[in-house]
């Protein structure tokens, strides 16, 4: 028995023994080398309004202190850094600066995330490749320059690149090819030239492919077709030519393809339908002619249809009535179809967007069964007569429309908007009346763009009151008459005001100098006198000012941008003088204002 309590005794001592000394022991601070490559890359930020880097300060930078850093506890190895601007896109949040070769120094590192600090700059350090151990580099949104260093090619763990958003330029380096484990490659948004690399074959992991934005040229190569892991494609907005290979029509986990915006010739391959995952398909801006295939009829799961600006021709698929079942967004537009109707497997079915301009419609606007669901519509640049008096009531959830460069004829006086409408294009039709129902006292918060230019529009422009959030207004090349009315100013949020060539009397207003978000002014083509107001001065951001052909006298504002604009600018007024035009009598060129 004593024996036994001697023992428990014993035990009792050793765990209190073993607890004292785990209490004693703290753990491990960030090491030496790791703490000198962080302080490196905080040496080469000049300017930080994020306020991330004061936080590095101390001697322990694995302590939970040091904003953006991970360790290991159990090491003292920091093993991530990530550093993202704050997510509410403060325009005034960055780093200025290069990226250190420390951080090559980082041996442990297997995170490595510097993003959206727009104004770290110059190139990638051929140090990244002693990053033997990383698994994701994200350096995005930032203002890097130079190529990709090849030697990116040996880091054998890499799962994720994405370098988009900077300045990069070059060929992209077939070095990566290497990267077996490659998940994803986003490259978007850059300067890249060249072909795609042959050694993308090897990336036989791969899942998101993102090269869009950039200048890349030659054929989408075959071996995109061997990618059998992809669910993401996107090779939008380059200079891609040939054709688009069979082989990619293989690519059975393929979501979302866009080949848009490229130099691509020959027809849409017959066997796209067999990418029965597909659900996002652009082809859009391109040179491909012939006829749709029918067997994207098959295409069970696609919601986003775009094979607009294309040189596609007649006729549409009679498959198409039954099948895409999941289809809400179609763009056939610019093409070579002369549909005549709008197809009856469009307007009865529930879309949300319907874009068929210069697709040779005519006669009277559609009648939409489902009407409910559309929230973008593009009838544009068609031969459309009649039918707008019964088209907008129905369309309760209206966002955006264009019926532009029709031969639509209608009292806008009398016109129903949906009361959520944000955009609304109307220009080059034969529309007469007012414009009193589009802008009054119950114009809804939600419009912010209003173009009805070149049309037959009379009477004057109306007051505008306050809480409308117009970026856009576009009156152009009507017959409107009477004055600009001072309460313009109510249009805080405006960017772009045209008031071009029409039968415009009065005096520009002072209040006009409020609009501080202005970029374009255009009064040309009017009978407005007087002189042009200083307050304009206050108009910061205006990069386009046309006051030719009215009634004007005086000096123009002697501050940028008014005294650097073209003469042209200025031109058949009464008597403007001050630059850029001829100095005013009375003036000496030397005197302050000139």
């Amino acid at each position: 028995m004593q024996n036994l309590t001697w023992v428990l005794n014993l035990l009792l001592i050793l765990s209190f023994s073993h607890l004292s000394s785990s209490q004693i022991q703290p753990p491990p601070t960030c090491a030496v080398a790791d703490r000198a490559a962080l302080l490196g890359f905080k040496a080469r930020i000049s300017k930080d309004t994020t306020d991330i880097l004061s936080s590095w300060a101390g001697r322990d930078c694995c302590g939970g202190g040091w904003e953006g850093v991970q360790c290991n506890q159990a090491t003292g190895r920091v093993t991530g850094l990530e550093l993202q601007r704050p997510s509410d896109r403060d325009s005034g949040l960055y780093m200025k600066g290069t990226l250190s070769p420390s951080l090559g120094s980082l041996h442990f590192l297997e995170v490595l995330v510097i993003s959206g600090m727009k104004r770290i700059g110059g190139v990638i350090p051929q140090s990244f490749s002693n990053l033997t151990r990383l698994t994701q580099l994200v350096l995005e949104d930032n203002a890097l320059v130079g190529n990709i260093p090849s030697s990116l090619g040996q880091l054998p763990l890499l799962k994720t690149i994405s370098l988009s958003g900077n300045h990069l330029s070059g060929p992209i380096p077939p070095s990566l090819g290497s990267l077996k484990n490659l998940l994803q490659l986003t490259l978007t948004r850059n300067s890249f030239v060249g072909p795609i690399p042959p050694t993308f074959q090897k990336f036989i992991s791969l899942q998101y492919l993102d090269l869009s934005y950039n200048v890349l040229s030659g054929l989408i190569p075959e071996l995109v077709g061997q990618l059998h892991n992809l669910t993401f494609l996107d090779l939008s907005n380059n200079q891609l030519s040939g054709q688009i290979p069979g082989s990619l029509c293989n690519l059975a986990t393929l979501s979302d393809l866009s080949l848009s915006h490229n130099h691509l010739t020959g027809r849409i391959p017959l066997q796209i339908g067999h990418l029965r995952s597909l659900t996002s398909l652009s082809l859009s801006s391109n040179q491909l002619f012939g006829q749709i295939p029918e067997s994207i009829s098959q295409l069970e799961n696609l919601w986003y249809l775009n094979l607009s600006r294309n040189a596609l021709s007649n006729s549409l698929p009679s498959a198409f009535s039954k099948g895409i079942p999941s289809l809400l967004s179609v763009d056939l537009s610019y093409n070579k179809f002369n549909l005549g109707t709008v197809p009856e497997w469009i307007r009865t079915r529930q879309l949300s967007d319907v874009h068929l301009a210069g697709c040779n419609l005519r006669g009277t606007l559609p009648n939409f069964t489902k009407p409910d669901s559309l929230s973008s519509i593009d009838l544009s640049d068609n031969y459309f007569t009649q039918g707008i008096s019964n088209f907008f009531p129905k369309l309760s959830s209206l966002q955006n429309v264009k019926l532009s460069n029709n031969q639509l004829k209608f009292d806008l006086s009398k016109i129903t908007l949906p009361s959520g409408l944000s955009s609304l294009d109307l220009h080059s039709n034969q529309l007469f009346g007012s414009l009193s129902r589009v802008v009054n006292g119950r114009t809804s918060s939600f419009l912010q763009t209003i173009d009805v230019s070149h049309n037959q529009i009379s009477s004057n422009i109306p007051e505008f009151a306050e809480g409308l959030n117009l970026k856009l207004l576009n009156v152009a090349g009507n017959r409107i008459t009477g004055q600009i009315p001072s309460s313009v100013s109510n249009l805080v949020q405006l960017e772009r005001l045209d008031v071009s060539r029409n039968q415009i009397t009065g005096t520009i207003p002072t209040s006009l100098g409020l609009l501080l978000k202005l970029q374009w002014l255009d009064l040309s083509i009017n009978g407005i006198s007087g002189k042009i107001p200083v307050s304009l001065l206050g108009i910061e951001q205006l990069r386009h000012a046309n006051f030719r052909a009215n009634k004007l006298c005086g000096e123009i504002p002697q501050g940028r941008p008014f005294n650097v604009f073209q003469a042209a600018a200025y031109a058949h007024n009464l008597c403007l003088c001050g630059k850029p035009l001829p100095p005013c009598k009375g003036k000496k060129l030397g005197k302050k204002g000139q």
